[in-house]
């Protein structure tokens, strides 16, 4: 089913981020708005809203030159050939170099499909990269991308960058379409959302996946699949422990964003030490999620914490269906510190709420994923005023040059701005592109070995990733020169609203920490 987007992407509740509901045309119309073909799967649409702030629960923190003939008068010699058909199902041969021009074009050579297919286009051109067989299809894996901002900016990102491709000729002269499928934050329908979409959609490329609970119920069928993954979202190391553990199998897998669950630990240790002294933490007190992604985390506080140069007045894991902090905070209050360290993803507007309103004397800092909202302020009344968490980048953050083109384009579309998730399949969906037109296949194999060397610039900082022999293979390399994600800080605006300000790394701060006006 080609859905062309008109359903409204209008939003509810207290989330101002609305769209006003968009049209799509066809392909035929030829329309250079920034739309798409995009395919409805598992019943979920993909008029994709961005609302629900204060439900998050259920889900984690072109192609290679060819051999150009030698032309007459000096001219370059053609492009490589098509690219083969496979005649009894979707893979596709690679074409054959163009041969040599009598002429000031060479012409080309007709391409030889594998697995049995024939090639089907011919030579000629000027050089230019080999037409890949389409439609490709992107495949979305979101949670609720109606009413929740994680999924909701997941399929949007991926939106955005699908119909940018297609403005600039697709992926290698093959058009893109987009096929989104609701996970619904639960594992066995997100398994079955990713059979979907690679099975009947026949998806290229998957991404996305917030909860790590449903990526890892996916990853036997990424691995039988042999479909190039990913991820824009889920962060636990289990994942990359099973490439590392076995490669062959496993190795389709790759994580764009967010860090791993270590890393990310790892990165907080990092900003503690340059900025609690700074802060006036002396003293600090862990607060977890009790979910996959932050069991890393928790074991690194423990062993690390208090190498930040503080005392620690605490390490809780607190259950996952935590509705009211009070004892908790009473806890932290007990321990006299002057900061509760958080690592919250499926939680956390209670806890920031009640924070708030009961004017705890702590600071609140960590990760805390509703936080990173750009419209959270609205959502609950102020309420995260002065709350600091991490992030991939924020609508004021210059990351790299791609990050505030991407932030602006976003807006312009939807009228909205995007949780780290939307940076995170943006950037995952034009590796791909880059990937496939630098190979000109879309032969998973040739991709994975082009991914692991890839040195990629997207909107959230260079993307590398870890080899196959390292600890994490397949995962986001942490560091300064690669993914570095900032800090940011709640602060009222001039106007008296909310401003997302980076307090953190230095390169790209834009204010310093201010402490809550009640301690």
């Amino acid at each position: 089913m080609v859905n062309n987007g008109n359903e409204s992407n209008g939003e509810s509740g207290n989330d101002p981020s609305a769209d006003d509901g968009r049209s799509s045309p066809s392909a035929d119309e030829g329309d250079s708005s920034r739309r798409t073909f995009l395919k409805a799967t598992g019943g979920a649409a993909v008029g994709a809203a961005v609302a629900g702030c204060l439900s998050l629960g259920g889900g984690d923190g072109g192609g290679s030159s060819g051999d150009g003939g030698s032309g007459g008068d000096g001219g370059s010699g053609g492009g490589s050939g098509g690219s083969g058909s496979d005649s009894g199902g979707s893979d596709n041969g690679s074409g054959a170099s163009g041969g040599t021009g009598s002429s000031d074009n060479g012409s080309g050579g007709g391409g030889n499909g594998t697995d049995g297919g024939s090639g089907n286009a011919s030579g000629g051109g000027s050089g230019g990269s080999a037409d890949i067989e389409g439609p490709i299809t992107i495949g979305a894996l979101a949670p609720n991308p109606e009413n929740d901002p994680i999924g909701g900016s997941i399929v949007n990102g991926a939106e955005l960058a699908v119909a940018e491709l297609n403005e600039n000729g697709g992926i290698g002269g093959a058009e893109v379409e987009l096929a989104v499928g609701n996970t619904e934050e639960d594992p066995s329908t997100g398994q079955q959302r990713y059979r979907e979409l690679v099975l009947n959609q026949e998806a290229d490329l998957t991404t996305g996946v917030f909860t790590s609970e449903v990526l890892l119920n996916i990853m036997d069928d990424i691995a039988q699949q042999q479909t190039v993954h990913i991820t824009a979202g889920a962060a636990s190391t289990e994942v990359s422990a099973m490439i590392a553990e076995n490669y062959e199998q496993f190795k389709y897998h790759f994580r764009a964003g967010p860090l791993n669950d270590l890393d990310l630990g790892r990165n907080m240790i990092d900003f503690g030490k340059a900025n609690f002294e700074a802060m006036g933490w002396d003293s600090t007190y862990a607060m977890v999620e009790d979910y996959t992604w932050t069991e890393p985390i928790s074991e690194l506080f423990n062993e690390s914490l208090g190498e930040v140069g503080v005392e620690v007045g605490g390490n809780q894991r607190y259950a996952s269906g935590t509705t009211n902090f009070g004892p908790l905070f009473d806890d932290v209050e007990s321990a006299d510190v002057s900061g509760m360290f958080t690592a919250m993803a499926h939680t956390g507007t209670e806890a920031v709420v009640q924070w708030a309103k009961q004017q705890r004397p702590f600071g609140f800092a960590g990760i805390h994923v509703p936080m990173q909202l750009p419209s959270y302020y609205e959502s609950v009344n102020g309420a995260c005023l002065y709350g600091v968490t991490q992030t991939s980048a924020t609508p004021q953050s210059e990351v790299t040059e791609k990050t505030q083109p991407f932030v602006e384009a976003y807006n312009e579309e939807y009228d909205s701005y995007p949780v780290y998730t939307g940076y995170i399949a943006y950037d995952a969906i034009k590796l791909y592109a880059a990937m496939v037109e630098q190979t000109g296949t879309t032969d998973a194999d040739e991709l994975v070995s082009a991914m692991e060397e890839a040195s990629f610039t997207g909107t959230t900082g260079n993307l590398q990733f870890y080899g196959r022999d390292e600890d994490h293979p397949h995962d986001p390399i942490y560091s300064e020169d690669a993914i570095y994600p900032v800090f940011l800080q709640w602060q009222e605006g001039e106007d008296g609203g909310g401003v997302q300000e980076v307090i953190w790394p230095e390169q790209y701060k834009t204010a310093d920490y201010q402490p809550p006006a009640w301690i």
